[in-house]
């Protein structure tokens, strides 16, 4: 136990959205928490950060191009002492991490679907022929497209409440946005209708968060372990070992999707199915694995696309 005189603060670095604030905030209030159940003396401020994705807006995260976009600049200041954690969307952190650095937590997950926000309010079957639709993600258009190639996807940047914004003021007929950032920022009664994930496989990590550290910080690792949560950590890390196994980023249209179901022998088993398809959504490959060990079922998955010619297919975007 400390006094208030020596109680350590922990810095938590985020970018500076809207979303990424009050995510934060979320995880800090939680993480004040524990710290408070257990004794730790520990107190918390926030440092904001802008990085590289932040700052273009102009052009589509695929032709930006390399990973990261959201992070680097993030773990910059954490490899440099000028943060002690990071709170990120799961789906923004690239597979290798730098040196020195650990996801110390992934909290329990929130929905992992994607969304619409129509101007009608209407879902996604009752969208007209031809409607512009805006998203900033290859994955979500090359599926969507798949299911209706009637539809215009257009790319749509900023922040969500931007892109919200933007279904008016640029005439768009609906935005595809994650479930969980609505639901983050307490906007589900905007949502008009759920996408479910046979339609769209999520992005890999996508409702979960991703709480950065320094390996060599005991104190903050100690305090992070009691934030994980076990079951999504595992279908996390098979979705997260199905992209590194793929080498995936945001130049290609790539998700997957784990979750723990009940086994024969009634204990639990990891069930996950991977997508990878082409930008126009001509071609949409899925595979569907059950497993126990999490890094083994990604690869699993991931061979079984490759052996179906997913390889090509992301050579030829240059992915």
């Amino acid at each position: 136990m400390g006094t208030e005189l020596n109680k350590r603060v922990i810095v938590v670095g985020t970018r500076q959205s809207a979303l990424a604030l009050t995510q934060t905030g979320q995880v800090i209030d939680e993480l004040r928490r524990i710290s408070e159940q257990h004794g730790f003396p520990y107190t918390f401020e926030v440092k904001k950060i802008v990085t590289k994705g932040d700052q273009i807006l102009d052009v589509t995260l695929s032709k930006v191009g390399g990973k990261g976009l959201f992070v680097k600049e993030i773990e910059q200041a954490l490899q440099a002492g000028e943060i002690d954690m990071a709170v990120h969307s799961m789906k923004d952190m690239p597979y290798e991490l730098p040196e020195g650095l650990m996801n110390g937590a992934i909290p329990k997950r929130v929905d992992p679907r994607d969304c619409l926000v129509t101007r009608s309010g209407k879902g996604f079957d009752e969208l007209p022929a031809g409607a512009r639709v805006g998203t900033s993600s290859l994955r979500r258009s090359s599926q969507l497209k798949n299911a209706r190639p009637d539809l215009q996807l257009e790319s749509i940047r900023g922040n969500i409440d931007s892109r919200i914004r933007k279904l008016e003021t640029e005439g768009f007929d609906a935005i595809v946005l994650a479930a969980a950032g609505m639901s983050r920022m307490g906007w589900e009664d905007r949502i008009s209708a759920f996408v479910p994930v046979e339609l769209s496989i999520p992005a890999v990590g996508q409702g979960a968060l991703g709480i950065e550290c320094r390996e060599s910080d005991s104190e903050v690792r100690e305090l992070l372990s009691l934030f994980n949560d076990e079951e999504t950590s595992l279908a996390v890390r098979a979705e997260r070992s199905f992209l590194g196994t793929l080498n995936g980023g945001c130049q290609v249209p790539i998700g997957a999707y784990c979750v723990l179901e009940e086994a024969e022998n009634g204990g639990k088993r990891l069930s996950m199915t991977g997508m990878v398809g082409t930008p126009d959504g001509g071609t949409l490959l899925k595979e569907t694995r059950q497993g126990e060990n999490p890094e083994e079922l990604g690869q699993a998955v991931a061979a079984a696309l490759v052996a179906r010619g997913a390889d090509r297919i992301l050579a030829d975007i240059g992915g």
